[in-house]
Parts: structure tokens; sequence; C-alpha cells
């Protein structure tokens, strides 16, 4: 059996988590039942995880940061893009990433509800919204250094706007995928994005 490094076995138990919560639902993802399915001894996740808290807290980490980061960073690759067009495209692209994973984002929203029905996993909602909202603010800025500009708003209360509509954007997406409907929603948002850029 080849022997794995703690974060090797962290990432396993991530990974393996999600696909159970994705097969599962998120009230069957046990540690038992996690450590099953990356094939490790229950030990191992005890060894990794101080909490069942803390690995939801990683799963959350993973599936956001899997769809947002990559867009943000890649966002200034094409020269002569005007702002408008950078921001258009970070947004298409961070839509891919939903089209492409529906499935682990019927996870997230699972998880706020599980979360939000048990008094002592309530603090996982409220650290996974407060979470959305630091990587939101991350991506804005980086779509900002890619573009050239600044923006006109304090890039906290953007935050708190943007991931507010692309979060019922994507609920509503998951519930009737209308593609052409979401798409012309992202254009709109980022003709508003545009008017609150500045140089």
């Amino acid at each position: 059996m080849t022997r794995l490094s703690a974060d090797e076995r962290r990432d396993q138990l991530v990974e393996a988590a999600i696909a159970v919560m994705i097969r599962d639902g998120v009230a069957k993802a046990t540690t038992r039942a996690i450590a099953t399915e990356a094939g490790a001894p229950l030990g191992a996740f005890h060894y990794c995880f101080r909490s069942k808290q803390e690995l939801l807290h990683a799963v959350i980490d993973r599936i956001m940061r899997r769809t947002l980061v990559p867009t943000a960073t890649t966002a200034g690759e094409d020269d002569g893009r005007s702002p408008y067009e950078i921001i258009r495209g970070t947004l298409h692209a961070y839509w891919d990433g939903i089209r492409r994973s529906p499935a682990e984002h019927m996870v997230t929203y699972e998880l706020t509800q599980y979360a939000l029905r048990q008094p002592e996993m309530a603090e996982v909602a409220r650290r996974q919204y407060a979470h959305y909202l630091t990587v939101f603010g991350e991506y804005l800025e980086a779509v900002a250094r890619a573009a050239g500009i600044r923006w006109t708003v304090d890039v906290h209360v953007l935050a708190r706007h943007g991931f507010g509509l692309l979060d019922g954007l994507t609920l509503t997406w998951l519930i009737d995928r209308d593609d052409a409907q979401a798409e012309a929603a992202l254009d709109e948002y980022a003709r508003y994005l545009g008017t609150v850029a500045g140089r």
C-alpha cells in the first residue's frame, strides 16, 4: 500500500467526501462512509481532521476555489481586450465551471441547509458564506488587476452584492437549466461591473 503524506491523505478524504455527498447526500456522509470511499482507515480521518465541521469547511473551500480561482488568475491572458470583455470573460469562465459540475454545487446548497438545521453545525453555514464572500472578494481584486482597473465601490460591498446575485443565479439554473437566460443575466451583471470600474 502506498503511504500518503498528511496533505495527500487530506486531499483524498476531501474528494471522497464530495463523492459521497453527491451520491448519497450530505446527511449520509459519515466519517466512516468517507473513509471507506477513500479506501483509508477510519483513523486516517481523525488524523487529518479535528472534526467533521473542519472537513465540511475543506469541502466548501475546495468546491468554491476550483470554480473561481482559475477564472480570475487567467483573466488577463488575452492582450487587447477591454475591461468589459475581461470581466465578461471571467464571468462566463466561472459559469462554465458551474455547468461542468452541477452536482457539486447542489451539494453546497444542501450543506447550508443541513448545517442550519442542526444547532451544533450552524457555525458551518455562517463560515461557509463568510468564506464565499472572502473568496469572491479575492476574485474581484484579481479581475481588477487583470483588467487594469479599480473598483469605485468598496470591494466588500461589491463582493456581497455580486455573490448574492451569482448564488441566486446558480440556484435558479440548477432548477430550470435555462442556459440562455443565465448567460443573459451574466452579461447584464458584467455591464453593471463595467459601470463601477474606474482607471
